[in-house]
């Protein structure tokens, strides 16, 4: 840390107001890129060269089908590298704005790193134990017929492990790369045109999608086509093509391990800082949002980074690759059932609807265009609108491309009409994701009337508002309930009347029909994770133009932003539980395939009837309350250490009110890092063990008592229960904390007395309340309940 700002040697702060410390000790940047930073450009180009070279012979090898993935992947990196460029071209403002983002960038590549390298050696500790478990259980019929040994099938799950958790730690990388640096941008650009500034944060959003979302795709493209290769799939005497996907697991379940802390300790760190310099700064000082006299500002903005924009990243890929593989495993069980001539297209089926995202995604993004007048947003160019519009058109190319992709993939001489249905299931699983984007709007967005409410709750005190809040959380829950409830039903019943029938003329299609729903719901993804990535850029962006003290009409043009910035927040997040509610349905349903085939016996239904059974429904539920309950004592408490900071630095230096001393702003951040790593373990390490150790105790409980299967339908009801649970609590906790931000946010408009008012003071009361349900809590919960599912698929056969 600079020693100027150590020791408070400084120049009167009166005489350098708009200067700022640098922050930076060392670069942060990963081993990896400072390796690819460091090489000659051409053996670079040459090895990229031969890396692809090698992709694509491995899938040539393989299907015709990934070689289409992979290309379509290539291109996708290559559009983001072109709005990478596009967004690193635009000018950085004066040196005041440049210097207050060096500070946010450093640290935020500085708790990366440290909480990436935490977060490493728990996942390279968990190989080990999975690679020992692998090693002493048993295996599958098809397994063993194809020579499928334990060493080879403990290092095939443990390399998948590794390799998911490494591609979901650079997607949460790639994520916070881009933010802390078009931040600055889009300030410099809102102080010309608000469009341009809108543009600008929308295409450095839509560089983290692409790279996030292609990255999913082609790390499970690669793990197939590389494992059918080396296994020599399909041919005599190995393994089936419809068994492989079961080989991929491991992948769900290192990226869900790694979103899952990513989430907790960005989660932790974004809302300490928050609430302490929320509470301090605007409550007891009434100084504006992002004063630069607040000591925990630049923790504040740092948070938006590594908890909005790195975690939120480690979360949709995470999203995206469990929803793949529970998909092909669906795909390949119906196709084995159905005697389908060849699977591969049931399979490949999710590979390549993910792969037009990519393509639709970016043609939604482009749809958003500069414009000639500059000037401020109004009401002809509300940036809810224009993100809508980009939205609407990414829609309807994801209706067209899911219609093609269904009779290209599965259409089938067995039932030619199938792929009309599974067409049908995508249609009703993007509509759901529609619905659940207005859903979420209409309880977050101040234009709407449960928000509106909410602020006038504020006038008459800081109680009334935090009941208004909680009341309009529960409320939230019921609308996506139904809506989830429709969908399910829906595309169950669409797939099971699609004439595709097993050996016996039993219908077939019911699973993969809401497989096919998850993915209808996950096809736009790639610009969902653009609107929310918009969010916490613009949020800084409003950050930096306060501190560097810009004319009003720019912190006009941010606040628009920002408010804009909450509400897509809110909608992904809403957008996230429903497809995360979607997806661990389907990964129940592979659990329970999964158990049939190494117990050697139907495993159809779970009896809550018996009591260790209906036990097991209880822990789950117990299970994501707790859960709740240390994540949200984890913001607490981090932040009263920053509430006594802050207070104490107020105390010992009143010249900071004055501009006359310059508040420590790395002590705030020291504080939050430290805390914020410190107390992700234990939710965290709670969510792991959990279940694994459920399942043991009854299944030992099974064996002494003669019921043989009861660890694994103990673990079953407890994912079940869990599930239920964990997406309640969920839209309770990210519409209530959403809708009581941008109740703040429309009382900050100016009504009800605006900003310094008793009624601001109440409505950022309730802020504070919301701020570790919506990013903390909420979101870590999404992952939670994939987690659990992707864990027990894992640890399955420990619990036989």
């Amino acid at each position: 840390m600079d020693d100027a700002m150590e020791t408070g040697n400084l120049a009167p702060y009166q005489e350098r107001p708009k200067t700022f410390p640098d922050m930076r000790s060392k670069p942060s940047i990963p081993l990896i890129f400072r390796i690819l930073m460091r090489m000659n450009v051409r053996l670079l180009f040459v090895l990229l060269f031969l890396g692809f070279g090698a992709i694509f012979y491995i899938g040539a090898s393989t299907s015709p089908i990934i070689v289409f993935v992979f290309s379509i992947c290539i291109i996708s990196f290559v559009i983001s590298i072109y709005l990478t460029n596009w967004v690193l071209a635009k000018d950085e403002g004066p040196p005041e704005m440049v210097q207050i983002s060096d500070a946010i960038r450093d640290g935020a590549e500085g708790f990366f790193k440290t909480q990436y390298g935490s977060i490493s050696k728990m996942a390279l500790l968990l190989a080990l134990v999975i690679f020992g478990i692998y090693m002493f259980r048993s295996t599958t019929p098809q397994q063993e017929s194809s020579g499928l040994g334990r060493l080879t099938s403990a290092s095939i799950t443990v390399i998948s492990f590794l390799l998911g958790a490494v591609c979901s730690g650079m997607a949460g990388y790639v994520g916070m790369w881009v933010s802390v640096r078009a931040n600055v941008r889009v300030s410099s650009a809102a102080r010309r045109s608000a469009r341009e500034a809108l543009q600008i944060a929308v295409r450095a959003g839509g560089f983290s999608a692409l790279v996030v979302v292609g990255m999913a795709v082609i790390g499970v493209a690669i793990l197939y086509a590389t494992f059918y290769v080396w296994l020599g799939v399909d041919s005599p005497g190995s393994m089936k093509v419809t068994d492989l996907p079961l080989l991929l697991v491991g992948y769900g379940f290192g990226a869900s391990f790694v979103a899952l802390f990513a989430q907790l300790g960005g989660g932790i760190y974004t809302k300490a800082a928050d609430v302490g310099a929320d509470l301090v700064g605007k409550v007891e000082q009434g100084i504006p949002e992002d004063d630069p006299r607040n000591p925990a500002v630049i923790a504040d903005l740092v948070g938006d980074n590594v908890g909005d924009c790195a975690a939120r990243g480690a979360d949709l890929f995470e999203s995206i690759a469990a929803e793949i593989i529970s998909a092909m495993i669906l795909g390949g069980t119906m196709a084995q059932r159905c005697k389908i001539e060849d699977p591969s297209g049931f399979i490949l089926f999710p590979l390549v609807i993910h792969s037009f995202d990519l393509v639709i995604s970016s043609v939604g993004m482009f749809s958003i265009r500069g414009t000639r007048d500059p000037g401020v947003i109004g009401v002809m160019e509300d940036p809810m609108t224009i993100l809508q519009k980009g939205y609407s058109v990414t829609i309807i190319l994801a209706v067209v491309t899911f219609g093609l992709s269904t009779r290209w993939m599965l259409y089938t001489e067995q039932a030619p009409s199938a792929w009309l249905n599974f067409a049908l299931c995508g249609l009703v699983g993007i509509m759901t994701a529609y619905v659940f984007v207005w859903i979420t709007q209409y309880y977050t967005d101040y234009k709407h009337e449960p928000v509106r409410k909410l602020a006038l709750s504020s006038s008459t005190g800081h109680g009334t508002n935090i009941i208004a809040g909680i009341s309009l959380g529960l409320e939230s829950t019921a609308l996506p309930v139904l809506v989830i409830s429709v969908s399910i039903v829906s595309a169950f019943w669409l797939g099971q009347t699609s004439g595709l029938v097993d050996e016996v003329g039993n219908p077939t299609g019911g699973l993969f029909g809401t497989a096919v729903a998850t993915m209808g719901m996950l096809s736009t993804a790639a610009y969902v994770l653009t609107m929310d990535m918009f969010g916490p850029i613009a949020d800084n962006a409003g950050g930096i133009v306060e501190m560097s003290q810009q004319p009003e009409s720019v912190r006009e043009i941010t606040d628009v932003l920002d408010a804009a910035g909450n509400t897509t927040k809110a909608t992904t997040k809403g957008f996230a539980i429903g497809s995360a509610a979607l997806a661990s349905f389907l990964l129940f349903s592979a659990y329970m395939d999964e158990v049939a085939s190494f117990a050697h016996t139907p495993f159809t239904q779970v009896d809550i009837a018996i009591p260790e059974v209906f036990v097991g429904g209880l822990l789950g539920s117990m299970l994501i309350f707790l859960f709740s309950a240390w994540a949200c004592a984890a913001v607490g408490r981090t932040a009263q250490e920053v509430v006594n900071e802050v207070r104490r630095q107020f105390t010992e230096r009143p010249g900071i009110m004055d501009f006359k001393d310059k508040p420590d702003y790395g002590r705030c951040v020291a504080i939050v890092a430290s805390a914020s790593l410190r107390e992700m373990i234990k939710p965290g390490a709670l969510a792991i063990i959990s279940p694994i150790f459920i399942g043991i105790l009854f299944r030992i409980l099974g064996y002494y008592t003669g019921h043989p299967l009861l660890g694994a339908k103990v673990v079953a009801s407890m994912l079940m229960f869990a599930t239920v649970s964990g997406i309640l609590m969920a839209l309770f906790f990210n519409t209530a904390g959403g809708a009581w931000d941008n109740a703040k946010k429309y009382i900050e408009t100016g009504v009800l007395g605006g900003k310094g008012s008793d009624s601001h003071k109440a409505a950022v009361t309730g802020d504070t309340v919301g701020d570790p349900f919506k990013d903390t809590a909420g979101p870590s919960l999404h992952v939670l309940i994939k987690m659990l599912a992707t864990i027990t698929l894992v640890m399955a056969p420990v619990f036989l």
